[in-house]
């Protein structure tokens, strides 16, 4: 294949402007913000779950205490009923009396129970207010964390993005000049070969892979028209050769 030297140069204007983008491509996979947001963002469903679970034992909590608190009205209703008809004075009855007063200290012993149980519930129940709140400002914390980190791996996109629009221009101009087979092995090659599809012989070294050639070698590239496409025998891209390449 054959191409004049100025277009093969130009190779090499599109190679470090290829590798250029390259490496915008892998900074912006790169950014640390990435895995700050993957870890926060782990960090901020685990709370999210958390909360609902909090917010859930703490409904079943108040629930119960309603419910416990019932019980001891209930109780104290009956007890004051039964109260206000012994002091009436309308049973008369002694064993009916008796029977009363056993029931208003069953009573009384079995509000003092359920009493205790209000309380304890009542304990837990702050317990479950302090963990709901606790828990609901780590997670708006969380938010502020995530939005904050999400705002600067936006603003890093954008600073990238603007960097790549105007390389990409660049690269339009020089391929605008490269002839369309030269163009073609090319991109070819740099698929193949990692991203770098030309590379410069320099001082017998061929840039891409970093072989040095022999004399011989050396000699046998030289003896190549100025428009013959050399190929580097080691790594198989395109060999530039320049002022500098011994060639």
């Amino acid at each position: 294949m054959n191409a004049a030297p100025a277009d093969q140069i130009r190779l090499l204007d599109l190679q470090a402007i290829d590798s250029k983008l390259d490496q915008l491509a892998h900074r912006r996979r790169s950014l640390p913000e990435h895995a700050e947001i993957e870890k926060v963002n782990a960090d901020h469903t685990a709370l999210k779950d958390l909360v609902v679970a909090a917010q859930a034992q703490h409904g079943d909590t108040t629930r119960e205490l309603t419910k416990a608190e019932q019980d001891v009205e209930q109780v104290r209703a009956r007890s004051a009923r039964n109260q206000q008809r012994l002091d009436s004075g309308a049973i008369t009855s002694p064993k009916d009396l008796e029977n009363l007063q056993h029931e208003i200290g069953s009573l009384a012993k079995r509000q003092g129970d359920l009493e205790d149980v209000v309380l304890e519930i009542m304990e837990r129940l702050e317990s479950a207010t302090t963990r709901v709140t606790e828990l609901t400002a780590r997670l708006e914390h969380s938010t502020v964390v995530l939005t904050e980190a999400e705002g600067r791996r936006d603003a890093a996109f954008a600073e990238i993005d603007t960097e790549v629009e105007k390389i990409r221009r660049d690269r339009e101009t020089v391929v605008a000049v490269v002839p369309a087979d030269l163009l073609k092995v090319y991109t070819r090659l740099r698929e193949q070969q990692g991203g770098v599809g030309a590379a410069r012989l320099y001082q017998r070294r061929c840039e891409g892979c970093r072989t040095e050639f022999s004399i011989t070698e050396l000699n046998a590239i030289k003896a190549e028209p100025a428009d013959r496409v050399v190929r580097c025998e080691n790594c198989g891209r395109i060999l530039v050769r320049t002022a500098d390449s011994g060639a």
